[in-house]
This record gives structure tokens, sequence and C-alpha cells, in this order.
């Protein structure tokens, strides 16, 4: 197993509730993951080794398997996982989990099969003793060659040291019914007659069954939301690229990454770590980050990391002050870029490990 290869077909799924992972199929042009990572959203970002985003269409869902099919127009990447035919696992085979657990960077954990064929909630799994967290949703379980095996799924969060994964036979039948979908168009698998459904309905149009209208919607996006995602957008970002989980944002600009979040329920924080500090003098750095040179912005310095800051009261989005607040959160996105560069130049300050290191 090349674990090189597997790891470039492994991604970060973002979307407004939280962030989970996907893996890439080349036959089919997808990336597999599941539902409930992407639920209530048919735009994700998908986001690769490199920490590039790129725009993801949710096109098609099975929330009963729990599986969902994104598309992008945008990226390919370079490796996939190994899917030709299904592989039967057996107690004590070897397996590999990877993904992004508590959206950390990529991580690959090792276990056996503990059950192939473990009954949960009506359903069967595969049941390892590899460690799943959140994050890990939607990943490639594979086997010792690097084939796939199965989706991990960690939605029984009652379950310590024991992970789950929905077997590599339900991926097929998911692969085979999305078949029917030759327009990259959302659409969603009725259970009854496995046809695929593309409007909004209460009842498949084929068969007649039960279907739940709210798996079309959106998530509603809350006040606070939209004037974050305004404010990003008006810097030119695509707000849906910058989601990280709910009010929580994380995207780069340019080499400098940049966090906006609620803090304390009465604060909206935007903050970037842009440099360590340098080894040898400091006296002329901290002067200058003294010196207040970048109002309304705040300078300052956290466990041998230069910050970039700005914080402003939530009630302040609500009265005269919001078309000022707004402003003054996307240029922050643009000076986090400026300033990083600055430090570099004119105090020999690297960049931190959180920069985004052009290839």
């Amino acid at each position: 197993m090349n674990h090189e290869e597997l790891k470039h077909a492994v991604h970060k799924i973002n979307t407004a509730s939280g962030s989970g992972t996907g893996f890439y199929l080349k036959k089919q042009n997808i990336f597999v993951t599941n539902y409930h990572v992407v639920e209530g959203n048919k735009k994700v970002s998908i986001e690769n080794q490199a920490k590039d985003r790129y725009l993801g269409h949710v096109v098609y869902v099975n929330p009963d398997a729990d599986v969902a099919f994104l598309h992008s127009a945008s990226y390919v990447p370079p490796t996939e996982i190994p899917f030709q035919h299904v592989q039967e696992v057996h107690s004590r085979d070897k397996v590999y989990v990877l993904g992004f657990p508590f959206g950390m960077p990529y991580t690959i954990t090792e276990g056996i099969v503990s059950n192939e064929n473990q009954l949960m909630d009506g359903k069967n799994y595969i049941q390892t003793d590899a460690a799943v967290n959140p994050g890990n949703s939607g990943g490639p379980v594979v086997n010792e060659a690097g084939m796939l095996v199965g989706i991990t799924t960690a939605k029984f969060t009652e379950a310590d040291n024991v992970g789950f994964a929905i077997p590599g036979k339900v991926v097929k039948e998911e692969l085979d019914t999305y078949a029917q979908n030759t327009s990259n168009l959302f659409s969603i698998k009725c259970n009854s007659c496995k046809s695929l459904i593309y409007d909004k309905t209460d009842y498949c149009p084929s068969c007649g069954a039960n279907i739940d209208e709210k798996i079309f919607d959106d998530k509603e996006l809350g006040k606070l939301t939209q004037f974050v995602e305004n404010a990003i957008q008006s810097m030119g970002f695509d707000p849906v690229l910058a989601r990280s989980g709910n009010e929580y944002w994380e995207f780069h600009s340019g080499s400098a990454l940049v966090r906006i979040f609620v803090y304390d329920k009465n604060y909206l924080y935007a903050t970037s770590p842009i440099n360590n500090l340098p080894i040898g003098a400091l006296d002329g750095l901290l002067k200058y980050v003294m010196s207040n040179p970048v109002s309304p912005y705040k300078l300052g310095v956290y466990q041998n990391q230069i910050y970039l800051s700005y914080r402003v009261r939530i009630s302040d989005i609500y009265s005269e002050l919001a078309e000022s607040v707004k402003q003054n959160l996307g240029n922050l996105i643009l000076k986090a870029n400026e300033m990083d560069d600055y430090f570099v130049h004119e105090f020999g300050c690297e960049k931190t490990n959180y920069a985004k290191v052009s290839v």
C-alpha cells in the first residue's frame, strides 16, 4: 500500500455545520462522504493536503444509507482510492482508517476488524477497533493492499474504542444507483424503487413512496452568518470556501490563515497568526507592535506568535456601526496577507506553521 498516494485522494469536507472527510473515485469523478457530513448543504468546500479549497456540489444523497456524493467542476485530485470491486473483510483482518479527526490534519489509524457484519440500528456495519472520531466521518477504510473496504461513520458516538464503517457492497449499490445521474444535478435516492428524484417533493414520482422534503433544503443561515459572509464575499472570497463550522470561518488570504468566530456569545473575533517571533533582539519589533500601527486592528503576541486581530461586540452589527464593522472585517482579510510579508522583510520573522506555502 502506497500511503502517500492514498493521502492525496483523501480530502477534508467543510460546511457551515462542521467538517468531515471524503475521498475521490476517478471512474465516477466524484468524492464520497457521509450524508450527515453534508446534510443541509448543496455546496461545500473540498480541501486537499496543500490546504487549497475547491467548490464541491452535492450531486447525490441517500440519508438512509448515510452516503453522499460530491462533484467539483474545478478540481480533479491526482490520485484515487482504489475500488474496482467489493473487497470482503473478515474478523482479525487489518484495516486503516484515513481522515481528519476533529478537523485536525490528515491521520492514518490502524486497527483490526472485530466483526465484519455488526448489526446497528437495523443495518450491518464493519466493526473495527481503529480509533474513529468526529471528523473521520465519510473517510475511507482500506485494507492492507490499500483497497477500499468501507466508509467510516462516526455517528455512533456512544461507543468507546469502537469504530464502524459502511461496507463496500453498500458503496457499490449507491454507485450503481448514481449512474442514472448524467447531469450532475442534486439527486435523492428512493429506497423503495431505487430511482433518483431531482425536484422537491414529499413522494416518489415513480412509486409513490414517502420522501422527506427537508432533504432538498439548504440549511438556513442566521443573520450573523449572513453578515460575516457578506463581508468575506465583498473581498472577492467565496464564503462557501471559508466555512469551517457553525459561525466559524477559517481560510487563507494569500499565505495568511484567517479565523473568524464568536467568542463568549457576545463578541465577533477575526484573527490571524501571521508570524513567529524571531531569535535575537526584539526591542524594535515589540516597540512596533505596541505602537498600535494598524488601527482599528490590534497586533499582539501569544506563545511566541504575532497575531493580527479585530474584535467587535455582536450587537454592533445590528446598529448604525454595521457598515463600518463589515468594512473593517473585510479589510482584515487583506491586511493579514500584507502584514505577514511585512514582518518577514522588516524584522526577519518567519511565517507560522499555519501559513499556506506556495508550491
